[in-house]
């Protein structure tokens, strides 16, 4: 009689305790020494005990002595593991993001799904450490349920990366001036809205039209979010710390140079046509979305002033659109185009949107500048038409009480006739230069607002298309230059 003999199942032989603890212990202390937070050397006898003394049973959801837990507690297992996994690689390693708006334009599309490296600058800690994880300032579904506690509060501190910031870099960065938020007109900035309305109006959420009638609820309730919290934002940075910028007729200058022809740029354009339409297949072709379709015919009365043969055409025959230098003579080519012209707003246009929104400066989108950008330790001279360019730094940024009285400026009750940075700033700007809100609106970027660095595409879709032909396959894993 023969007698099937079954092989026995390999049982895979349990590591050393000490040889686990000490690769546990070598790891955590690398880490220890990147984040030079010494108190977490108190986690070393955390990690003896997991490993070897067992005297508390760290994984309380797990029975102890089971060899084979429930289908529950392994799916609670996992779904910890992979929260403090993802939540780790979030913080210090990379982290996903998506172009909500077409400030990058042609570079970056809206649709875009980016993956942004941390550790290239080296990840800054959070500011607010107890919050929800996977979720920026506001909880899902509610608008205005903060997702974070501010109990315990970090100052800044970032990490050893790889590298600096330079000029040219695609970068993510918290919105500067998101600290202070409208929840009812989140999309603009709250000092945006005391410049247009007047502060009074927006404290109070009241509003008084041209014919006298008040209206209310436009603003909503105000709220101060800390700089992790705020809004995320992307451009590319053309300006350093210790820099010197310069706008002329639209082409950005650094230290007197022009600026590296880098991205695809594009600027808005007037076009006049016959009154026939454009064939809507020639402008999908040059990627011209239907919101900038949408808005074509929406132009400012600025317009006329610019290009004053303009006043002889039939507005319905005038359309502004963002077009990239290429594309440019292929909508000159097309039969029922009569004028295709780049829109260059002229030198001392003062445009009051436009940083530092003081009228001694007549700086516009096109025309901006000299300015320098701070570096830390470097000193300028202040005097009252310097200070607005640097006010926000030293109020807001670097916190320190200033006031002017009677023409002399007062830093922290001293008279003060210059400052000393602290930090290093950085002057972004979006490669769609007429659809833009970036430095040129508000300013500076400080170091402790940086993210990181844009590195690669990993997914695109067109919303101006159905599944599956919005996929932009050409876009897939395509890095960012």
């Amino acid at each position: 009689m023969n007698t099937e003999i079954k092989p026995q199942k390999k049982t895979r032989k349990p590591m050393n305790p000490w040889i686990k603890f000490a690769i546990y212990a070598v790891i955590y202390l690398f880490f220890v020494i990147w984040l030079q937070n010494w108190w977490l050397l108190l986690g070393l006898p955390i990690i003896f005990d997991f490993c070897i003394t067992q005297k508390v049973n760290w994984t309380f959801w797990k029975k102890r002595g089971v060899e084979r837990q429930s289908k529950l507690v392994e799916w609670v297992n996992a779904l910890i593991f992979a929260v403090v996994a993802a939540t780790i690689i979030r913080v210090f390693f990379i982290e996903a993001f998506t172009i909500p708006t077409s400030s990058m334009e042609k570079s970056l599309l809206v649709g875009d799904y980016l993956f942004v490296s941390k550790f290239h600058y080296g990840p800054k800690m959070p500011n607010t450490p107890l919050s929800v994880p996977f979720v920026h300032h506001t909880m899902p579904f509610t608008k205005d349920s903060r997702s974070f506690v501010e109990w315990i509060k970090w100052p800044y501190h970032r990490l050893a990366g790889l590298t600096e910031i330079k000029n040219n870099d695609v970068v993510v960065f918290n919105f500067p001036e998101g600290d202070t938020v409208c929840l009812n007109s989140q999309a603009t900035s709250y000092y945006s809205l005391c410049r247009e309305f007047g502060r009074e109006s927006v404290v109070n959420d009241r509003v008084v039209d041209n014919n006298g009638n008040v209206h209310t609820g436009y603003f909503g309730d105000i709220i101060y979010r800390p700089v992790d919290k705020r809004e995320n934002y992307i451009k590319r940075c053309i300006g350093i710390a210790g820099d010197s910028l310069q706008i002329i007729d639209g082409q950005a200058y650094i230290n007197g140079k022009p600026q590296e022809d880098i991205g695809e740029r594009q600027y808005k354009y007037v076009i006049v046509t016959d009154g026939n339409p454009i064939n809507p297949l020639v402008l999908e072709e040059m990627e011209i979305s239907q919101e900038d379709l949408e808005v074509a015919h929406r132009f400012s009365k600025d317009l006329f002033s610019f290009f004053p043969e303009l006043s002889q055409v039939n507005p319905q025959n005038i359309l502004v659109l963002p077009l990239k230098k290429e594309n440019v003579e292929r909508v000159k080519a097309i039969n029922c185009v009569k004028m295709v012209e780049r829109i260059i707003r002229p030198k001392n246009f003062r445009e009051s949107y436009i940083f530092p929104h003081n009228i001694n400066y007549r700086w516009n989108e096109d025309n901006f500048g000299p300015l320098y950008i701070p570096k830390a330790g470097a000193t300028v001279s202040l005097d009252t038409i310097t200070l607005p360019l640097y006010r926000r730094i030293i109020e807001t940024y670097e916190g320190n009480s200033l006031v002017v009285r009677d023409g002399i400026i007062y830093i922290n009750d001293n008279i003060a006739d210059s400052y000393t940075f602290k930090m290093d700033y950085y002057f972004m700007m979006g490669d769609s230069r007429h659809n833009s809100a970036d430095s040129r609106f508000w300013g500076f970027v400080p170091e402790d607002h940086v993210v990181g660095k844009a590195l690669f595409i990993w997914w695109s879709t067109d919303k101006d298309k159905s599944f599956p032909s919005s996929i932009r396959w050409s876009r897939v894993f395509k890095g960012i230059k």
